[in-house]
């Protein structure tokens, strides 16, 4: 059963909050990850990205370090969660909030298609187009598809809507340009370091969809972990090596350190 519990920072702790009583808000900034039986993948990666995606005088007047802090004390060290916590504008004014959520179910493959234009509004910064990201994966659905596949304007490779993107080429693992404008995905640049430290040669290319087919494409972010891609809906054939991303998944798994 799915449960979810939420908490807002409140003179320098977390309170209960009911979300039927707020008024309209916008996420300025948020963050999960997965959180099974206590561990985590790269938690101190995660609150780089929360913190340092806010600026200096909202940080500081939210006293956002301790609400992170706090927020981690609060989370379960049983069971399966995946906790996000937000940075809100609520009638204009800062409000921090953390949701405790169950984790949905997970998957090791996807099937994706292209979404037409890019919708992205702060394609930097987690948060501010997830809504969008959300009516985008509803509209592909029917379809079959799990996750689309963003592009630049030229037509290369950006992102998953909510995914980072590698691909290989032999025994390359390829990513997008570090110039594309994109969030910077935790799960992508565990895997690149993971990479690194087994002697995997890495490299970084512009790539239309076309020019991909004949690789393994990997969809990866903090719930799923690493998902093959085995179907792309009027885009490329591509490819999987057996026993591959059973490898990697396992590989990646065994970082997960306590929270």
């Amino acid at each position: 059963m799915s449960e979810e519990r939420i908490y807002r920072w409140h003179e320098q702790s977390l309170v209960p909050l009911d979300y039927c009583d707020m008024a309209e808000t916008s996420i300025e900034v948020a963050d999960s990850w997965l959180v099974t039986a206590g561990k985590t993948l790269a938690l101190g990666l995660h609150r780089e990205r929360f913190l340092g995606s806010m600026d200096a005088a909202t940080r500081q007047s939210t006293t956002a370090d301790a609400f992170w802090d706090a927020s981690i004390a609060l989370l379960p060290r049983d069971g399966d969660w995946f906790p996000r916590v937000e940075l809100q504008l609520r009638t204009g004014v800062p409000l921090l909030v953390l949701r405790i959520r169950s984790a949905p179910e997970r998957s090791n493959k996807v099937v994706v298609t292209t979404w037409d234009g890019d919708p992205r509004t702060v394609p930097l910064i987690k948060g501010p187009d997830l809504t969008t990201m959300m009516r985008i994966r509803t509209a592909i659905q029917p379809a079959g598809a799990g996750e689309a596949i963003l592009l630049t304007r030229e037509g290369y490779l950006v992102d998953g809507a909510y995914s980072g993107l590698l691909w290989w080429r032999g025994e390359i693992l390829c990513a997008p340009p570090l110039e594309f404008d994109r969030v910077d995905s935790v799960t992508v640049r565990s895997v690149l370091a993971l990479a690194t430290a087994l002697g995997v040669e890495t490299y970084r290319e512009a790539v239309t969809p076309a020019e991909i087919a004949g690789t393994e494409l990997w969809s990866l972010n903090a719930l799923h972990g690493i998902r093959i891609v085995t179907n792309w809906i009027d885009g490329p054939e591509l490819a999987e090596l057996p026993g591959r991303l059973s490898a990697w998944r396992t590989r990646l798994d065994a970082l997960r350190k306590p929270i």
